[in-house]
């Protein structure tokens, strides 16, 4: 995960410790330690100060990522959290657990300010609206279901993919939500009315991660099968790709919108610029 703030650093989990990396040196400037079993999700408030993961150890933890010190351990779930996202002014967080419960956390002071029941289903990614008043939760059985925060209810449920759902985002207008599923698709969203606009087909095995652009108009997603690709929103068509030399796990774009980190399984990095030309290896 990149920082937000542009500096070449990243956050990334080794079994129950974090790390914070100089990209541009691979040196780890600090690791940050308290969890006590696999860290499974992380997040990073908008201002990038603070860090949110989530463990098999049924807690999440909020960090200070200058310091490396815990600030909180947030504790109520009752089974290993599966999700976390914070919420655009960075004061509460959202977790997801295999308990099947939502629970809702000041960042500020550690302390759990709501909890939303009533699904059954596995929930394996969560997202926010930039408006910060509804989730977007993606699930097991590979349907999109969003909540109102501020009440505290269930709204719709989008009848998604044929395979788990592994990650979803909102545009930054906050009017599309694009999936990305196990089943080798992303689905582009009216977020309003719920309807499907287009399904992204191109990528032979799981797609394991998706972001938007700052503009809004590109999604660039990572599958399985080894490969990056950038699509074009508005048309739904592939404009750019990039192939590695195995699945490709995790990436994050800079606040440019054009800088993207690529972290294959193996360890390995790549340093792409998003041009016109498609995805260049730095």
């Amino acid at each position: 995960m990149l920082l937000p703030d542009g500096r070449c650093a990243s956050l990334t989990s080794d079994y129950n410790t974090l790390r914070v990396w100089d990209l541009e040196s691979g040196q780890s400037l600090r690791m940050l330690q308290g969890h006590t079993d696999w860290v499974t999700v992380i997040a990073v408030t908008p201002d990038g100060c603070r860090a949110i993961s989530g463990s098999g150890d049924r807690t999440l933890r909020v960090w200070d990522l200058e310091s490396g010190q815990s600030l909180h351990t947030l504790q109520g779930h009752t089974d290993v959290v599966t999700a976390v996202a914070v919420t655009p002014d960075g004061r509460r967080a959202i977790s997801a657990s295999a308990d099947h419960t939502l629970r809702a956390w000041d960042v500020v002071s550690g302390q759990s300010v709501g909890m939303l029941e009533g699904h059954t289903y596995f929930v394996s990614t969560v997202a926010i609206t930039p408006d910060g008043r509804h989730a977007v939760l993606g699930s097991d059985i590979g349907a999109l279901r969003w909540w109102d925060l501020e009440r505290g209810q269930s709204g719709g449920m989008f009848e998604a993919h044929t395979g788990w759902v592994q990650a979803v985002v909102l545009t930054p207008d906050g009017q599309r939500a694009v999936s990305a599923s196990a089943d080798g698709t992303l689905r582009v969203w009216d977020f309003e009315s719920g309807q499907s606009l287009r399904i992204l087909y191109g990528s032979t095995d799981r797609v394991s991660a998706v972001e938007v652009t700052s503009d809004g108009q590109h999604a660039i997603s990572a599958s399985t099968d080894g490969t990056l690709r950038v699509w074009n929103l508005e048309s739904g068509e592939y404009s750019a790709g990039f192939t590695g030399e195995g699945p490709i796990s995790h990436f994050a774009v800079a606040a440019d919108g054009r800088t993207i980190i690529a972290g294959e399984k193996s360890g390995r990095w790549h340093f792409l610029r998003l041009e016109w030309s498609g995805l260049v290896s730095g």
